[in-house]
C-alpha cells in the first residue's frame, strides 16, 4: 500500500518514483504494489515548475491527481470542512462542489465569538501609499510594497496590544521580495519589544500552502496589475490558511477589476474598506461573531491612522 499526501502538487514523474522503487516480491520477482491511495486537493497549487515552456506546452505542471480527475476517474471528495469558521469558508467554498461545515464549526466557542479588538471576522483593507510609491522592484521578479508591509505589521502590533498570541497570528503573502520586506519591517519594530515578539510565521502563500493559524495577515503587493494571484488556485490557498480572522491588504482597484477573483472579493467587499477597530475589546471577548457593534468602531483611513493608534496603545500599557 502507498499513500502519498499533497500528491496534487507532486509532479507525475515524482509519483511514480515511489511505485517503480518498491522491493519485488522474492518468489516471483513481481512488484509487491497493490494500492495507491492518492490524497491532496486540484483547486490549490499545482507542482512548481519555473520554466514557463515545460510548464505550460508540456503540461508538466499537471500532476497524476489532476489528469485522474480530467480523465473522470471515481475520487472521494471533501464535503465537510472543520478548519475554519463559516463566514471564511465561504470565502473559498465556490470552489468545491458540495462543501458543508462539520458540527462543530457551529458549536465549537472559538468559532462563534468575535475576533478581539475587530468589527469583523475578515475584511479587505485597501492600502493607500503615503508616499505614492506603490510596488517596486528592486531586483527583477524580486516585488515589494512598503506601504503594505508597514500597514501589516502595524495591525500586528495592535492584535498583540489587543491580547493576541504571537502564534496564533502568521503574515503570508504573494511575493518573495514581499515576505523579506515583511520579515525585515518586522524584525525592525517587534522583535526586540516584549510587547509584540516575531509572529508565529512569515512566508509566501506557496510555503504556507497544507499550513493554517488562527489569524492570517494577507498583503497581496501588486499596485499595477494582478500579477499571479490570477490563477485562482492560489487565491483558494490565500485565502483558506485563516481559521478566525483574516484581514488582506492591497489596493483594491487592481484586484476588485479581476473577474476571476470576484466570486471571493465580492464577499471581502461586504464590509467597508477601511479597517473597522475596536480598540476598547481585548482577549478574550465574549462578544460574538454575529454582532457587529455600533458604537466604538474605529474605521482606520490609512496608514499613518493606523500608526497613531499604535502608538497611543502602547503608550497606555507602558509603565
Amino acid at each position: 500500500n502507498l499513500v502519498m499526501e499533497e500528491a496534487a502538487q507532486m509532479l507525475e514523474i515524482e509519483t511514480f518514483i515511489p511505485m517503480v522503487l518498491q522491493a519485488p516480491d522474492v518468489a516471483t520477482g513481481r512488484s509487491r504494489l497493490k494500492r495507491v491511495a492518492l490524497i491532496g486537493d486540484h483547486n490549490q497549487l499545482p507542482p512548481v515548475v519555473k520554466n514557463s515552456a515545460f510548464q505550460k506546452y508540456s503540461r508538466l505542471e499537471q500532476s497524476l491527481f489532476a489528469r485522474l480527475l480530467r480523465l473522470g476517474v471515481p475520487a472521494i471528495e471533501l464535503d465537510r470542512q472543520g478548519r475554519a469558521r463559516a463566514q471564511i469558508a465561504d470565502l473559498y467554498r465556490w470552489r468545491y462542489t458540495n462543501l458543508g461545515d462539520l458540527p462543530s464549526v457551529a458549536t465549537d466557542e472559538r468559532f462563534r465569538l468575535a475576533v478581539p479588538g475587530f468589527a469583523y471576522p475578515f475584511q479587505l483593507v485597501n492600502v493607500v501609499d503615503p508616499q505614492g510609491v506603490g510596488e517596486s522592484s528592486p531586483l527583477p521578479h524580486y516585488v515589494q510594497n512598503l506601504a503594505e508591509a508597514e500597514y501589516v505589521i502595524a495591525t500586528y502590533m495592535y492584535m498583540r496590544l489587543r491580547g493576541i498570541a504571537a502564534e496564533n497570528i502568521s503574515i503570508i503573502t504573494t511575493y518573495n521580495g514581499q515576505r523579506d520586506l515583511i520579515a525585515d519591517v518586522a524584525k525592525h519594530r517587534c522583535a526586540n519589544s516584549a510587547l509584540f515578539g516575531a509572529p508565529a510565521k512569515i512566508a509566501t502563500t506557496d510555503k504556507f500552502q497544507g499550513q493554517q493559524n488562527d489569524y492570517i495577515l494577507l498583503s497581496l503587493v501588486r499596485t499595477r496589475a494582478v500579477g499571479h494571484l490570477r490563477d485562482v488556485r492560489r487565491l483558494v490557498v490565500s485565502v483558506s490558511r485563516a481559521r478566525l480572522g483574516l484581514y488582506v491588504f492591497c489596493d483594491r482597484r487592481i484586484f476588485e477589476s479581476c473577474a476571476e477573483l470576484q466570486p471571493t472579493l465580492s464577499q471581502l467587499l461586504r464590509h467597508t474598506d477601511e479597517l473597522a477597530l475596536l480598540p476598547s475589546e481585548c482577549a478574550p471577548t465574549t462578544r460574538s461573531v454575529d454582532h457587529v457593534p455600533t458604537e466604538g468602531v474605529v474605521k482606520v483611513g490609512g496608514l499613518l491612522e493606523m500608526a497613531q493608534v499604535v502608538a497611543a496603545l502602547s503608550a497606555a500599557v507602558r509603565p
